[in-house]
């Protein structure tokens, strides 16, 4: 699928699009999602829900899909088989506060303390877990850091609803296939069992 200018002229980590339509890669900041939390009381049909709030989170469905999905959608077509339901999202944590394992103090939950020369590593792209995303202060993005172990499927078109909203800037492409290659590569890892 082809690009627009913005895409083919990498100079930068980020770039901004005219939110024509979701692209991978774009960044939302305070992004409101509600969680489902499982039952009330055991009750089968009243489900708990908690609305939360990510500081940011980056778009991590393929590109070519969000385009076959806008196109489909935009004109007559006979069939809906490009449409999409969902779209793959992982929150991305401010760095200092995932380095302090205090990113998910609003859960109620203290995680590891990240101390070098992991920390390095993750500011160097090394560990296979995290993915670091530089700061870029014209667009207000702070340093984060992408942990994939954390993600979501969102509404398709809740996230159209409101994309505009949200929106604060978007990887470029080859930022965007290194992020989608070690996010695939963490979730494609065979677990191998612990022996004594």
């Amino acid at each position: 699928m082809l690009e627009d200018a913005s895409y083919s002229n990498v100079t930068a980590t980020y770039r901004k699009h005219d939110k024509t339509r979701i692209r991978q890669g774009d960044i939302l900041r305070d992004f409101e999602l509600i969680e489902w939390r499982g039952f009330v009381d055991h009750n089968l049909k009243r489900v708990k829900l908690r609305l939360r709030c990510l500081p940011y989170i980056v778009l991590l469905t393929q590109d070519c899909d969000l385009g076959l999905d806008f196109i489909y959608r935009s004109q007559e077509k006979e069939t809906q088989d490009k449409y999409l339901q969902s779209i793959l999202a992982c929150p991305a944590y401010f760095a200092e506060q995932l380095r302090k394992g205090t990113h998910l103090e609003d859960l109620g939950l203290q995680m590891e303390s990240i101390k070098r020369p992991r920390w390095d590593n993750i500011k160097n792209n090394s560990d296979p877990r995290y993915h670091f995303l530089p700061p870029f202060e014209s667009f207000g993005i702070p340093p984060l850091v992408v942990d994939f172990k954390h993600y979501y499927s969102l509404s398709r078109d809740m996230l159209y609803n409101v994309f505009g909203e949200y929106y604060r800037a978007s990887l470029n492409e080859l930022f965007r296939e290194e992020l989608s290659q070690r996010f695939s590569a963490f979730l494609s890892r065979v677990g191998v069992p612990e022996f004594k």
